[in-house]
């Protein structure tokens, strides 16, 4: 019995959902390149493709977008379980319990489309209300008439965004939306195979991506940049974390052997937002200088710029404060557990692996 450490190159599921080709940079939802829906398309014409299969046409669009709209009030039992969660408590754990907390109609399995909708819309407010919360700022009433985006936004804020922030937040979620097989998606599945709640499996997915090997890259690629400061410091700075032994953020993929075609989409997304900004220059310099460096330290690795790069561009553009990146990863990711979710309930067989014991036998 030969055992794949991680479960590396193990394929455990077929699936219709996502293509991801690491050897050729390729990311598709559905049959449709994941960039060109960052570009032109908005994030819940996105979640309907990875739902239904297919984009919707404007009447479906404008229904799906009123049922969002009207799922994002939380209850009061669930705002009470928010506030006395201690303040010191990080904002992923308390959007894990926050949603363990919830209850859905029918919720028994299995899981279904209008289980996984109003989960994701209230993901937004949950967050909002517990930034606001530790700020002791009061919480906007969210808005029936705007988008997914532009609501959490102007939750967090108070204030309608501009739309190149509502398009450039929309282009983030919609690439970070759904990544075929990784941790907290797997999770979502495992847990789903046992004839769980969706609920449950959604729960599972966030503990998984609260993990910093998974969901909490793009903060430190803005530590990085930060420490930097200014493109004249970049090599040396960048030579001297290598010469300790220590990775540079945003950069390297456990898929990809070429270009992240996420960051290459992030890269248009944030030079169109901030062309003359010189975080987004900064930026630049650092990616170009760190891949130069990587490369003639490490010529037998394909390491190249991973997606959390330029989403860290991103989201501090849009004026995401850091300790939000990973929860709203999860809340883009969402969309993609629920498409699993629904994926494994369609065809359904418990997901039991084995492994293979090393310890002692004792005699007979």
């Amino acid at each position: 019995m030969t055992v794949q450490s991680g479960l590396e190159g193990i394929v455990v599921a077929e699936s219709d959902l996502s293509l991801v080709d690491g050897s050729q940079g390729y990311l598709i939802y559905r049959g449709c390149w994941a960039k060109e829906l960052a570009l032109h398309q908005t994030f819940e014409e996105t979640v309907f493709l990875l739902w239904y299969g297919r984009l919707p046409t404007a009447g479906e669009l404008k229904e799906f977008r009123s049922q969002l709209a009207k799922e994002r009030r939380l209850p009061a039992s669930v705002v009470e379980i928010i506030s006395r969660i201690p303040r010191q408590t990080d904002m992923m754990s308390v959007l894990r319990t926050a949603i363990s907390s919830l209850e859905l109609k029918g919720a028994s399995w299995p899981p279904t489309v209008d289980q996984g909708l109003s989960i994701l819309a209230k993901i937004p407010t949950i967050i909002a209300y517990r930034h606001h919360l530790l700020k002791g700022t009061p919480v906007p009433e969210y808005r029936f008439d705007l988008s997914h985006g532009e609501n959490y936004l102007y939750m967090l804020s108070g204030k309608v965004p501009v739309a190149a922030h509502t398009r450039s937040l929309d282009s983030y979620l919609i690439l970070t939306a759904e990544h075929g097989m990784n941790a907290s998606t797997f999770a979502a599945r495992v847990v789903t195979s046992t004839q769980s709640d969706l609920l449950s499996a959604l729960t599972a997915a966030i503990g998984a991506l609260k993990g910093p090997l998974h969901g909490g890259a793009p903060a430190e690629v803005e530590n990085m940049l930060e420490s930097i400061g200014t493109s004249d410091q970049a090599e040396s700075w960048l030579r001297e974390r290598l010469d300790q032994g220590e990775k540079l953020m945003g950069f390297g993929h456990r898929i990809y052997k070429t270009r992240d075609p996420r960051a290459e989409a992030l890269q248009i997304v944030a030079r169109d937002l901030a062309p003359e900004e010189p975080w987004f220059q900064l930026a630049v310099e650092v990616e170009q200088t760190a891949l130069r460096l990587l490369h003639q330290r490490k010529p037998d690795k394909s390491l190249h710029t991973n997606v959390e790069f330029y989403a860290a561009a991103v989201l501090r553009a849009v004026g995401l404060p850091k300790e939000l990146y990973t929860p709203t990863f999860a809340l883009s990711r969402a969309a993609g557990w629920c498409a699993h979710i629904l994926e494994q309930a369609a065809a359904n067989r418990i997901i039991r692996p084995q492994s293979r014991y090393t310890g002692f036998i004792p005699e007979l």
